[in-house]
């Protein structure tokens, strides 16, 4: 039963059930957008190994890059905290913001002026058309939405973020939390 309404800003846990695909098992995604075409969000929880210095080397920052899906991955996606700072920030909720001024951003990074619990990088995004996140969540079962009420979302540790959600779901995902990411390996 879905208690709380599908909307940009809240933010969707992977079931355990999702085992074999790579991209969402074990994700924690942000919406970023909802609505009758469709849904799109990032996943919050899986740092890649690259900086935004290795894409970008003028930028000379060590800001992580996260996988942020499936979807347009030779793309790089934002979002943010600091709307004041970075003009053009499009809301997503109250506390986090998507894109915005990049040659603003890259001064920004430059002067060590933005830190990386203010801002996340993306390669790729996830998206569903219309109507189909909602399938798989009512008919498939594989998604728990839930409401952002993070203070700041961006300061939330990835290693840790999809147990902690399961151990607040409480009952048998307080199991799934503490069992291994290859269930063949228990």
């Amino acid at each position: 039963m879905i208690d709380i309404k599908l909307q940009k800003g809240t933010i969707l846990i992977a079931e355990p059930s999702i085992l074999n695909d790579n991209s969402f098992n074990r994700s924690v995604i942000l919406l970023t957008e909802h609505n009758k075409d469709g849904s799109l969000g990032f996943i919050l929880n899986k740092p890649s190994k690259f900086t935004i210095n290795d894409l970008i080397p003028e930028i000379k920052s060590n800001h992580t890059i996260y996988d942020g899906g499936p979807v347009s991955v030779e793309n790089l996606y934002f979002i943010h905290s600091v709307p004041h700072l970075i003009p053009n920030s499009l809301p997503i909720n109250n506390d986090v913001f998507w894109a915005g001024d990049f040659d603003v951003l890259k001064s920004l990074l430059e002067e060590n002026e933005i830190s990386e619990n203010e801002l996340r990088f993306f390669l790729g995004y996830t998206g569903w058309d219309s109507n189909q996140l909602l399938s798989e969540m009512k008919d498939e079962s594989s998604w728990i939405l839930k409401k952002n009420d993070y203070p700041n979302i961006l300061n939330v540790s990835p290693k840790s973020f999809w147990k902690d959600e399961m151990m607040k779901s409480g009952g048998e995902y307080q199991i799934w939390a503490n069992a291994p990411e290859n269930p063949n390996l228990n």
